[in-house]
């Protein structure tokens, strides 16, 4: 039996796999985890209290881990520390949530995979391996077009009245927020980027004004021209996994056109397909 983790900032999905029977016996959703800004005991507190009691340890042979946060030696380790705790066993493989959107997005094509979900990533996959890769930052530094980033940008305009003053307050009443929440929350509370990337589902919910089909664009814009039109393969299609992939898919498709860029495969999660993959 194998284990596959999809690990998000947000929620992570498991799969428990029986290889023999081509059957997948048990799925788990958990919390999201992410080894750079988590340590090892965080994480093996959350998987003790979520999953431990929800999968026979005993039944599984190999875990395959692909989480966020999971693309440098220290952050792997802190992660692999974790889950041989939980599971008793050190036949894991860490490998990055970029990676899995490549092998399932892509399978064994060329293509761009991009993760547009709380954070954000782009690599260039060459059917075989991630071949060169623009570093995501995170949501400070980057992380352009996540849920994280329209969030902040939402937040930011509303509070620098850039919007409009109705829409400014349909937004502070929806969330009941004020000035020092928000920056309590942002700056002194933990995870602020998954706080920011709440707030993306009023721009789902407001995506008829011409002001949030706007503020869409030129996120998107971004993202296109800092993480994947450096690629320069403008040729090759741009697949897509994650929330803000599945929610602002036209937003999406109509930016990249406006580009001269075309978008591939959207899909909410890569789980079907890296099942596939690892058959």
């Amino acid at each position: 039996m194998i284990l596959i983790a999809d690990g998000g900032s947000t929620k992570t999905d498991w799969v428990l796999y029986n290889k023999e029977e081509n059957l997948v016996s048990v799925r788990v959703k958990t919390q999201g985890f992410n080894p750079t800004l988590q340590s090892s005991d965080e994480i093996y507190t959350i998987l003790h209290s979520e999953i431990a009691d929800k999968i026979d340890t005993a039944l599984i042979d190999t875990i395959f881990y692909y989480g966020a946060g999971c693309a440098y030696a220290e952050a792997n380790k802190r992660m692999f520390e974790a889950l041989k705790k939980v599971f008793k066993t050190e036949n894991i493989e860490i490998n990055s949530d970029l990676l899995a959107a490549a092998r399932a997005l892509c399978g064994h094509e060329e293509g761009i995979a991009c993760i547009l979900g709380t954070g954000s990533n782009s690599c260039l996959f060459d059917g075989e391996k991630i071949v060169d890769n623009t570093p995501s930052l995170g949501y400070i530094l980057g992380d352009e077009g996540s849920g994280a980033a329209l969030g902040k940008r939402l937040v930011s305009d509303c509070l620098k009245k850039q919007l409009s003053a109705a829409l400014i307050k349909k937004f502070l009443e929806k969330y009941d927020l004020s000035l020092s929440q928000i920056l309590e929350q942002v700056y002194h509370k933990p995870m602020p980027n998954r706080y920011l990337a709440q707030f993306a589902p009023f721009l789902a919910e407001n995506r008829k004004e011409a002001e949030v089909q706007a503020l869409l664009k030129h996120c998107f814009t971004l993202f296109f021209q800092r993480n994947t039109m450096v690629y320069r393969r403008s040729w090759l299609p741009i697949h897509i996994v994650g929330g803000v992939g599945i929610s602002f898919a036209n937003e999406l498709k109509e930016t990249a056109e406006s580009l001269g860029l075309s978008i591939g495969n959207i899909v909410e999660s890569p789980m079907n397909g890296l099942i596939d993959y690892h058959k």
